[in-house]
């Protein structure tokens, strides 16, 4: 059984991870190129800082052939899931873009037990439940016939991308080390989309490389590889819903770097998703 000192560092881990994944809908609404442009610079920039830093800790990056097939999967869902999630954030706001992608704790909760044949917990129905409460109390004025309604159902498949890649690499992450798995992911994304780069002027790519390395480096290369390490110790589902205090997080970014401020809706619905990742940390830790 895992000690409290334990406990409470991956708790302080996976809360890291949080802030600095967070960061992609400030930054996502912030970089002002083509949606494909900015994964595939994001991917190239993420696999470039990770490669080095597997080099200069000496982490190998050998894969058994049994794995390279789930890890090039892992890889086109990861450009999937990014790809979707931007347009649901370039077509909405930060609040829609990130809340939309959070449904994926019910999706991974209903995925999970089915392709990893764990046993499906009621307590995880419930905190799901929980978390879409909150969503809908972060975002209740949106209107399904509004231009946001394209924006949530991208959000959506976004979602089940971003749940069926995380299940597959809940298998890998005691194998191989954090930093190597999202080093091939962002190898992966970088090459499916590298072709969009030749569509687009370098000089409009250049002015934003600000907000590019931020992507690159914090958002993916920091941020990704801390949360792939949180699977060493937790289930995918408890990841997942740990992981909802994310909107939290993204919607106050947003709202000190892009002036978004969130109504009193906004905030309610941000407790309902605390809740929820409290009540887990505390079910996860007995």
């Amino acid at each position: 059984m895992k000690n409290s000192k334990g406990h409470l560092s991956y708790l302080l881990e996976l809360n890291i991870a949080m802030v600095f994944i967070s960061t992609s809908g400030a930054l996502g609404r912030y970089v002002d190129l083509p949606v494909p442009v900015i994964i595939a610079i994001r991917a190239i920039l993420a696999f470039f800082f990770l490669f080095l830093y597997c080099k200069w800790k000496g982490i190998s990056l050998k894969v058994a052939s049994k794995d390279r097939l789930p890890i090039i999967l892992s890889g086109v869902l990861i450009a999937l899931h990014w790809l979707l999630y931007f347009y649901a954030l370039k077509w909405s706001n930060v609040a829609i873009g990130m809340l939309a992608l959070f449904t994926y704790p019910v999706i991974t909760s209903f995925l999970e037990p089915l392709m990893l044949k764990t046993k499906l917990q009621m307590i995880h129905w419930f905190l799901g439940f929980l978390v879409l409460c909150g969503i809908y109390f972060l975002a209740p004025d949106f209107n399904m016939e509004s231009s946001y309604t394209l924006a949530v159902l991208v959000g959506l498949l976004s979602a089940l991308a971003y749940a069926l890649r995380n299940i597959i690499l809940k298998t890998k992450v005691s194998t191989y080390n954090g930093s190597m798995l999202m080093c091939y992911q962002s190898a992966i994304a970088g090459l499916l989309l590298f072709p969009a780069l030749f569509f687009t002027d370098l000089e409009l790519i250049i002015s934003q490389w600000h907000g590019l390395v931020a992507l690159g480096l914090i958002t993916t290369a920091i941020g990704h590889t801390l949360f792939l390490n949180c699977f060493k110790h937790f289930s995918v589902t408890t990841v997942s819903i740990l992981s909802s205090v994310q909107p939290v997080y993204g919607i106050l970014i947003g709202a000190l770097f892009l002036s978004e401020i969130p109504s009193w809706t906004t905030i309610f619905g941000g407790i309902l998703i605390l809740t929820s990742v409290v009540i887990e940390s505390f079910r996860s830790y007995k």
